[in-house]
């Protein structure tokens, strides 16, 4: 069955585009780098995406800056940063990621600043990829939500990160470690954001994909009691509101940064 194309005026009010379509993020790249600050941050949402670019053999990795030890309120922190962990990697593998690295950041308490975007660049030259998939670093999220404390600082160091990676004077220490500079990152997409830019088409089998890899942290959502949603209607639900926003049945949207001119250079 073809994928009904939707108008202008029904795209969802709830991601705040309302005037016409949103373009598609453009797919003629090879590897990716995702950066956020805790395990199952990747999967509310952007993993149906990366489930859609690992089937296309793109290279996608995972880097958190945390374990989310501090997740897990019956939990001490000493048990829940190994289940959490286990249950990244497991998500991972849902959606074709292997390789997820973790940063050991403080649950609860990241702080923005260099060590952080150290750490960051350092991933960046090591992986070289051409796109950085993070979460909104914005005070408020998609819906007015308000977004948590290490969301907006493993955020903004992403973003800081993709162009520090390229400058040779900046974390001069990481040449010496053998990781020259790497300024090939041309998109930073941010997931989760009030205002995007782009879309990505998640429907069919991306979606689904999505949706095991959030049923991965069954233990975590389970620690979440009431508030905890069912990864099945809720991702559906979520990419489906963004879906008209691309004219699609379902879409994961992002806030993208262009860090390299596509064509000329506009004019001063």
């Amino acid at each position: 069955m073809p994928t009904r194309r939707y108008r202008a005026e029904e795209v969802a009010v709830t991601f705040g585009i309302v005037d016409e379509l949103l373009p598609a993020l453009p797919e003629d790249w090879d590897r990716c780098l995702a950066v956020v600050a805790h395990p199952d941050d990747i999967e509310y949402g952007a993993a149906s995406a990366i489930a859609r670019w690992t089937a296309q053999g793109k290279q996608v990795t995972y880097l958190l800056a945390t374990r989310g030890e501090a997740g897990i309120d019956a939990m001490h922190p000493d048990q829940a940063g190994p289940l959490r962990e286990e249950e990244e990697r497991a998500g991972a593998r849902e959606v074709g990621v292997h390789v997820v690295e973790f940063l050991d950041h403080r649950d609860g308490v990241v702080e923005y600043g260099p060590g952080l975007r150290r750490d960051i660049v350092r991933a960046i030259r090591r992986h070289r990829p051409e796109v950085i998939v993070s979460g909104a670093f914005t005070v408020r999220m998609v819906g007015g939500m308000t977004n948590q404390a290490d969301h907006r600082a493993v955020g903004l160091a992403t973003l800081d990160a993709a162009r520090d990676a390229g400058n040779r004077w900046i974390f001069p220490e990481l040449v010496d470690e053998g990781l020259p500079p790497w300024g090939g990152v041309r998109y930073v997409c941010f997931g989760g954001a009030e205002r995007p830019t782009h879309g990505v088409d998640v429907t069919g089998e991306p979606l689904r994909r999505g949706i095991a890899s959030l049923a991965a942290h069954a233990e975590y959502t389970q620690g979440l009691g009431v508030a905890g949603p069912e990864p099945g209607p809720f991702l559906t639900w979520a990419a489906r509101q963004g879906g008209p926003a691309l004219g699609v049945e379902a879409a994961v949207l992002f806030d993208v940064h262009a860090l390299a001119f596509e064509g000329p250079p506009p004019r001063l």
